[in-house]
């Protein structure tokens, strides 16, 4: 019977840490919002400092949620110049400047100022009206 509410104790905890993080990612990403643009390098910089909208999608090659979202941000890229994917795992340093700490993010950069930042799969209608 001891072993069987160790094994409870054990799955709760586990339960705890992971609504936990979500909660602190959650909030981290809540934090952004309404606050200015990190500085930008390149093209990105060049695009946000003439206070046009910018799509920033965060993702990494190992992401199950990403492996859908994908193929859909960069064929937006090729209508629209100011969506900007960017691999997490070749590109950590925007990643870290905009505070991302899951994959998939979307950061929606507009007037110079983060208006909106969404964590999780999104619908290809949903970041079409984003990158507007």
């Amino acid at each position: 019977m001891t072993f069987v509410y160790i094994v409870l104790g054990i799955a709760g905890a586990f339960v705890a840490l992971m609504v936990g993080m979500r909660v602190l990612i959650a909030y981290k990403s809540s934090a952004m919002k309404n606050k200015p643009a990190p500085p930008l390098d390149g093209k990105m910089g060049k695009r946000v400092s003439k206070g046009k909208t910018a799509l920033f999608y965060f993702f990494s090659p190992g992401c199950g949620a990403c492996g859908a979202m994908t193929p859909v941000v960069n064929e937006m890229c090729k209508s629209n110049d100011g969506v900007f994917p960017i691999d997490i795992s070749k590109d950590m340093q925007t990643a870290r400047k905009f505070g991302v700490m899951a994959t998939p993010t979307v950061v929606v950069v507009r007037d110079k100022v983060v208006k909106d930042v969404i964590i999780g799969p999104q619908s290809a209608s949903t970041l079409q009206q984003l990158a507007v």
